[in-house]
């Protein structure tokens, strides 16, 4: 139902894969939605190198609507080639998301997380924006013949925002598929629900400072170790690539 990608953004390209440069992107989400809405991908150097190596994740990159650099690494990679970005959270993006849906009574849909978590999610996103509209809320222990009938129901409820917390890939590749048929802003948002709901904690801030929030979470989740092994990949293959600066 997406017509097309908002115009004020720079598609830049990291290894192959195209990211976005924007001012503001929660301006430029919002402009999504008003033209008709669409999937948000936001990047990170551990899915690009899933990418590389998985083609269905690369189309849905591609296709996406508005891509975030969210990771520092993608950051970093573009300040390479002499382009200077913010790092945007992709945490902090669907938290601003869900504060304009509360504004502006947007319908949100929440999929994901285990039963426990979403709902004490809901329970904690009411208490913070008690007029949010959660029209539908999903989690993510169904059976397969449950999700056919449940993409059905979430398509008719009509979500201005719907925020997906499967994991990459999976997330980007189901937002992708189904917000073709569907309306609003789809956004990937991993492990967000834990934090929202109060399951894990985030980094605490001096560590998002310095921009650890990666070893804070290898830290806490030990078993993170084999998906951290992308990111000296990454850093190889940034380097080696010919230099192409801004003219």
């Amino acid at each position: 139902m997406a017509i097309g990608r908002p115009s004020n953004c720079n598609r830049l390209s990291i290894l192959g894969l195209p990211v976005d440069v924007c001012s503001d992107f929660l301006n430029e989400a919002v402009t999504l939605h008003r033209t008709g809405g669409g999937q948000i991908v936001t990047l990170n150097a551990e899915m690009i190198m899933t990418a590389k190596a998985n083609h269905n994740l690369e189309a849905a990159i591609r296709e996406a609507k508005l891509i975030v650099p969210d990771g520092v690494g993608v950051v970093w990679a573009l300040r390479s080639q002499g382009i200077t970005v913010p790092r945007i959270p992709g945490i902090e993006l669907a938290q601003s998301l869900l504060a304009h849906a509360e504004s502006n009574r947007w319908k949100v849909a929440l999929i994901g997380s285990a039963p426990e978590v979403m709902e004490q999610l809901i329970k904690k996103l009411l208490e913070d924006l008690p007029n949010l509209h959660i029209a539908t809320a999903i989690h993510g222990y169904q059976s397969k013949q449950d999700w056919e009938s449940l993409e059905r129901s979430l398509q008719e409820c009509l979500p201005d925002l719907v925020l997906v917390a499967l994991g990459t890939p999976t997330q980007e590749l189901w937002s992708n598929r189904v917000c073709k048929v569907s309306s609003g802003l789809w956004i990937g948002v991993g492990g967000s629900f834990d934090i929202w709901a109060g399951t894990k904690n985030r980094a605490p801030k001096w560590m998002l400072r310095m921009h650890f929030e990666w070893l804070y979470r290898l830290v806490k989740e030990p078993k993170r170790w084999k998906r951290m092994l992308s990111l000296p990949a990454f850093v190889l293959a940034v380097m080696s690539q010919p230099k192409h600066h801004p003219n």
